[in-house]
Formats: C-alpha cells, sequence, structure tokens
C-alpha cells in the first residue's frame, strides 16, 4: 500500500484548467483497483492518494501519467506503508481490496 502526495508547482488557475483530465485520471485508477481514497491538502497546497500497487516503480508510473505531473504543475512523493492496524470501519472495504492481517479496533461511539 502507498500514500502519494502531490505539491502543486504551479498556480491554482493552472491546476484547475487540467483538473477534468486529473479526475479522469483519478476515475481510471479507481476503476481498476488502484486507487483507495484521494482528496485535497488543506491549505489547498496539494492532494493525496492512498494507492494499491506491486511496487514503487509501478507506483512512479502511474503517477507520471496523472496530467499535473505531465505538465510539470504538480509532484508526487511515494511512501511505501505497510498497515497493522485499522478501524473497523474501514477494514470490510481494506479486505475486499485484498488486504488482509490487519488488526482491529472498534471506535468508542
Amino acid at each position: 500500500m502507498f500514500i502519494l502526495t502531490l505539491t502543486y508547482l504551479g498556480s491554482l488557475e493552472e491546476i484547475d484548467a487540467l483538473l477534468p483530465a486529473h479526475r479522469e485520471y483519478l476515475e481510471r485508477h479507481y476503476r481498476e483497483g488502484r486507487f483507495l481514497l484521494s482528496g485535497r491538502q488543506v491549505p489547498r497546497t496539494g492532494g493525496f492518494i492512498l494507492a494499491l500497487g506491486d511496487g514503487l516503480e509501478e507506483l512512479r508510473e502511474i503517477t507520471r501519467t496523472d496530467p499535473f505531473a505531465d505538465s510539470g504543475l504538480a509532484r508526487y512523493e511515494i511512501i511505501q506503508i505497510a498497515p497493522t492496524t485499522a478501524s473497523t470501519l474501514i477494514l470490510d472495504g481494506l479486505a475486499a481490496a485484498g488486504i488482509h492481517d490487519i488488526a482491529s479496533v472498534q471506535p468508542a461511539r
């Protein structure tokens, strides 16, 4: 599993102009089962993606095809992670994505 962080290098106007193409990029990888969660950083200086992949090089190739990165308007940092504990609120979703052997913690209600 990987955390991908994007840092914007261009203006928000430039970013917004490529937003439709970026959303298509995201949707394609969601459909293929690679992306699990994504969104903006606050303040809006970039974004993040929780992703699945077979290795660091595969994720590098995937991030290179993002219109933001391809145009030079954003750069990615890729962090490989090995989750060990998860809230029961998301454990079923992780299991459906093929991620097992994670301890569960029931949140207080």
